[in-house]
Parts: structure tokens; sequence; C-alpha cells
């Protein structure tokens, strides 16, 4: 463990509220994204949050540092999130790989680290990028996938996870991860392209 979640682990073991707070203005946002992909509403996605918050707090005596705090703590959440999907008859296992003859962009668009080698043809100013449009076109494109690939480009793309804390917050193999994931971005990117251009 790092020494900054040392102390962060420490100080919520010892019932330091503002530790806790800290840790809710940090991953709460993204931890509602995140179950947000496995359940039917906002309301049931934050009742999954806050249950996954109190495990938090009734388990951090036995969290043992083998992985980072946040990896641990999205860990617990997609377990509740999974559970309650289940519940709701909205689950799909990630390991059930989608076909390989669905539609992408070509994979020499993108280089070896995942990012796009190229920009999309017609993409303008940054601001066009950044503009409130091109975001909706985004979260619809997001929204308009399969859940076991918006879930990972949003915890990857969104959220800021690295592939490692991924992989271990959703229990999947770092093949599987990146499969995903490079299926996702090309079609987000397809929906971005045919957007722009």
């Amino acid at each position: 463990m790092q020494p900054v979640e040392t102390s962060v682990v420490e100080a919520l073991r010892a019932g330091d509220e503002s530790a806790f707070r800290s840790l809710v203005r940090a991953y709460g946002p993204s931890m509602l994204r995140v179950a947000r992909m496995y359940v039917s509403s906002r309301a049931v996605a934050e009742e999954v949050v806050q249950e996954a918050w109190v495990a938090v707090l009734d388990g951090i005596g036995r969290f043992e540092g083998r992985s980072s705090l946040k990896t641990w703590i999205f860990r617990i959440l997609t377990n509740i999130a999974k559970t309650r999907g289940q519940r709701e008859g909205r689950s799909i296992p990630f390991s059930s790989l989608v076909s390989d003859d669905e539609a992408s962009v070509d994979p020499d668009r993108f280089a070896e680290n995942g990012q796009w080698s190229s920009p999309p043809r017609s993409w303008g100013p940054e601001e066009r990028l950044l503009g409130g449009e091109t975001r909706a076109v985004v979260e619809a494109a997001i929204a308009e996938l399969p859940p076991n690939q918006a879930i990972v480009i949003s915890m990857r793309d969104v959220g800021g996870f690295t592939a490692e804390e991924a992989c271990n917050a959703l229990d999947i193999s770092e093949t599987n991860q990146r499969v995903l994931l490079h299926r996702a971005r090309s079609k987000v990117r397809q929906a971005l392209e045919d957007y722009l251009g």
C-alpha cells in the first residue's frame, strides 16, 4: 500500500468521518456510473452505491492491501451491483463475448496503448470536442453498447481506471478487458465520426 493510502485506511478504521467524506467525493460519481451499468434505474444504482459504502465501512478492518483501496471498493460495488442486477434480470456475464462478426473500426487505427493513432476525420477545434453535443453523442453511444462493453469503457475512459484496476474490479481477464474495450472504443469512435462527418 502507498503511504497516503495507508493513512486513509487507518483513518477509516479509526472512524474518521472526513476521510470517509473525501473517499465519497473522490469515488462516488464513478461508483454511481458503474452501478448504473448493472441496474435498471438511477434510484436503484444509488441504493447499490449506499450499500457498497456500508460494506466498505463494515469490511475496512479486513482490508489487507493486496489490491489498491480503489480497486477493493469497486470490487465490492460491482459484486453488489451484479447481485442486484441479477435480481432485476438485467445482468449479462462478462465471460460472454459478443460475436466476432460485429462491425468495427479498423484495428490499425489504434495505437499499441489502446489510444487512437489518428483522430477521426473532420474533427474540428477542441471546443467542438468538449462541447455538450459531442459529449451527448459519446454518452448515447456508450448507452447503446452491450452492458459488458459499456462498463469497461466507462471504467477505463470515463472513470480513469487502469487496465489492472478494471480487471480486478470486474473479475475479468486482461484479454477479455482488452477485447471489450477495443470493441467499445470502436463503436464510440464510429458514432463520433458519423456525427462529425
